[in-house]
This record gives C-alpha cells, sequence and structure tokens, in this order.
C-alpha cells in the first residue's frame, strides 16, 4: 500500500470528504476503499470517491458494493456492529452532518459507521441504473422519521430526478397514507418539484397536476405538521385559493400552521388581509409573530395597524426584533414612529439587530446615520458579503457630497 493509499484509508475513517477527494484526484487507488466507504455508511464519502473515480466499475464490484450497502441497511449500523464485535451495553449515538444533510453516527465495540446506508444504497442503485420501487423509496425515506436525514433526502432526490409521470403518480399517491409522514414527504416531494420545474421539458404537466391536487388536500390534511407543508406550498405556487386558505386557516390552533399564513396573501395587503396579519402580530407564538412582522415590516401602515409593527420591533422575543427590523429598515413606512423606533433598536444587544436599524437610519436619510454606524461596532467576515454596512457610504454620497 502506498502513502497516498493509507491516507486515503485513513480519511475514509475519519469521513474527512474533501480530503478523500483531493487525494483520488492525487492518486490515490479508490478502489481499495470503496467497500470500506459503503460500509462506513456516509454517502458524502461515497459519492466523493465515485464522483472523483470518474470510471464506470465493474459488474461484479457494483454487486459487491449493492450487497453491502443493503446488508447494512435492513441490519441497521447499531444491529450490524453488534453482530460484529459481539459488544454489549449500549451505544454511543450523536447526530452529524454528512453533507448538507445530517446522519446518526454510532460508536460501539471500538468501531464507529454511520447510519446512511439507505441513502448509499439509494445512490448506488440510481447511479447503476437500477430503477427502485417508488414503494420502497418511500420506505426508506420514511424510516428514521427525521426530516433532514440523509436517506430521505437521497430518496426525495431520486424520485424527483426519475421525470417521470408514472413515478410522480405513485410518489403522490400517498398523500392519502395514514402515516402523516408519508404525506410529509409528499409535501415536501411537491415542493422541491416545483423548485425543479424549469429544468424538464414536462413543467406545465407538472404544474398542471400540483394545482389539482393541492386545494383538495388543503382542505382535509388533518395533521397540523402536513397541513402547513401542504399551505407552504400551495403559497409557492401562486395558487388563486392562496388567499382563501390564509384566511381560514390564520385561526388555526396550531403555531405551525398560523406561521404560514402572512406568506399566502398577495403584497401589498389589502384591508381584509391586513387585518388578518395584524391579528397574527399580536399572537402568543414568537414564531407566528415574527412571520407576520416579515410581512408587515414591508408595508406602509395607517394608524392603527402601525402600532402592531411597533410593538413587533420592540417585542420582547430577539427573533421577533430580528425579522420585523430587517424587513421594516427597507419597508415602506417611512413615518416618524418608525424611524424613531428603529433608533431605539441602536440599543439592542444583538448587532444584527443594530444593523439593520442603522440600515434603516440610512435608507431614511435619517441625519443620525453616521452615529447609528458608529454603534454598530467592528463587523466580522460573516458580514462581508451583506449590503446593509455599504449603507453608510451610500448615505454619504447623498448627505455629504463634499465630505
Amino acid at each position: 500500500m502506498t502513502e497516498l493509499d493509507a491516507r486515503l484509508c485513513a480519511a475514509v475513517a475519519a469521513y474527512a470528504v474533501e480530503t478523500v477527494e483531493a487525494l483520488v484526484e492525487a492518486g490515490a487507488d479508490p478502489d481499495r476503499v470503496l467497500l470500506r466507504a459503503v460500509e462506513g455508511g456516509s454517502p458524502a464519502v461515497v459519492s466523493a470517491i465515485l464522483d472523483t473515480r470518474g470510471t464506470p466499475l465493474p459488474e461484479a464490484e457494483r454487486d459487491r458494493l449493492l450487497v453491502a450497502a443493503r446488508w447494512w441497511y435492513e441490519r441497521g449500523a447499531e444491529g450490524e456492529l453488534r453482530r460484529l464485535t459481539g459488544a454489549e451495553g449500549p451505544a454511543d449515538t450523536r447526530w452529524v452532518r454528512d453533507g448538507d444533510d445530517r446522519v446518526e453516527e454510532v460508536t460501539l465495540g471500538g468501531r464507529t459507521v454511520r447510519g446512511g446506508h439507505g441513502a448509499v444504497l439509494t445512490e448506488l442503485e440510481w447511479g447503476y441504473r437500477i430503477l427502485t420501487p417508488v414503494g420502497e423509496l418511500m420506505a426508506r425515506a420514511v424510516r428514521y422519521g427525521d426530516e433532514q436525514h440523509v436517506d430521505r433526502s437521497e430518496a426525495c432526490w431520486v424520485l424527483l430526478s426519475r421525470q417521470s409521470a408514472e413515478s410522480w403518480r405513485e410518489v403522490v399517491a400517498y398523500h392519502r397514507h395514514p402515516s402523516p409522514a408519508h404525506r410529509a414527504f409528499v409535501a415536501d416531494f411537491l415542493g422541491l418539484g416545483m423548485l425543479m420545474s424549469g429544468v424538464t421539458d414536462h413543467a406545465p404537466w407538472y404544474e398542471k397536476r400540483r394545482a389539482e391536487l393541492l386545494p383538495g388536500w388543503a382542505d382535509t390534511e388533518p395533521d397540523a405538521g402536513v397541513l402547513a407543508r401542504v399551505l407552504r406550498v400551495v403559497t409557492e405556487e401562486e395558487l388563486p385559493q392562496a388567499r382563501e386558505f390564509g384566511l381560514r386557516y390564520a385561526g388555526h390552533p396550531d403555531p405551525r400552521v398560523r406561521s404560514r399564513v402572512p406568506w399566502m396573501f398577495d403584497q401589498p395587503l389589502d384591508p381584509e388581509t391586513t387585518r388578518a396579519v395584524c391579528d397574527l402580530g399580536r399572537d402568543p407564538d414568537a414564531g407566528v409573530r415574527a412571520e407576520a412582522a416579515g410581512v408587515l415590516g414591508g408595508e406602509e401602515l395607517g394608524e392603527p395597524d402601525r402600532a402592531v409593527l411597533l410593538a413587533l420591533l420592540r417585542d420582547a422575543d430577539p427573533r421577533v426584533r430580528h425579522w420585523a427590523v430587517r424587513v421594516t429598515a427597507r419597508g415602506a413606512d417611512r413615518s416618524p414612529d418608525v424611524t424613531e423606533a428603529l433608533a431605539e433598536l441602536l440599543d439592542a444587544e444583538e448587532q444584527d439587530i443594530r444593523l439593520s436599524a442603522a440600515y434603516g437610519l440610512a435608507l431614511r436619510d435619517d441625519p443620525r446615520t453616521a452615529e447609528a454606524y458608529a454603534r454598530v461596532g467592528p463587523l466580522g467576515p460573516e458580514f462581508e458579503h451583506d449590503t446593509r454596512p455599504d449603507g453608510l457610504r451610500r448615505w454619504r454620497l447623498r448627505n455629504e457630497p463634499n465630505g
């Protein structure tokens, strides 16, 4: 084994994706570690090897990897570790990031694996042109009940990538499934499918089917978590029924549903939808108030509606203040009351809130702008691409042309 190969083995064991990619590109032998990577249960590591490797695998090697992935998936990471190590007692399990998603990492008997074998199996099947039954992919997606699990994400991606009307119908039929987890998956599938509609020639067909399905589903969905997802897709799809559903569900007992309502109305708001969003701005749930603030902050409000926005800018919950000031800074309401509320937020503990407040004053050409930015304090690298710090320079160009 060369030094490069040894380093590649260590990188695979450590789930160091970028190092794996670099070592394969540098000449390390990926075939030495492919089976180990599959058994390790990290789809990100497996993808890094296969994508960098380039050339197709021999059929016998493909079959060996598929068998290994299915074996580990069916027995579960902890179950297979117990069989291999004979270890007793509790396993050490923690959640970790794997690419853009997350997965459980299990340590037992001196060995560590990740539980993403379902995603690895799905990835291998898709790469080898194996058309896995929709029902099996659905089962993998909902097995762990975690919305960010790699198995769920990979199953959804493959089902979307198939771009088949037959597969689409099979997936969507699960919106009648008795399990909320299956119905939630369908809602997310539809939402992601809408985002991908521009990359397929069949977009009009899918748009029509979504428009036919979603209103009836929103009418009858009994689970609040699933209903919130369905309403999100109704909103993003810009269906004409969005306003009706928003008004209907503004008083729903679950805050997840109420949180969707402010975004279901066309802007600028009309008097009826303004009242609905203002009511949600007084909601006992901070998350709901934050969403209402995100809409009201962009509106030009009269009295007494402006009083709701002012209360949101002074809300006790920092999440609410954050959204209220961020949107209001750029918003249409340039009244003295709102300007003064922004100035008050220069005393906020959170730097992001102070920055939005200063930016709002700059956009209003307030003479306190330079002082406001001084009170924001030095900004870290996370603000490098933020447009708000540039507000001071633009304010000076407008107000201090000879300065």
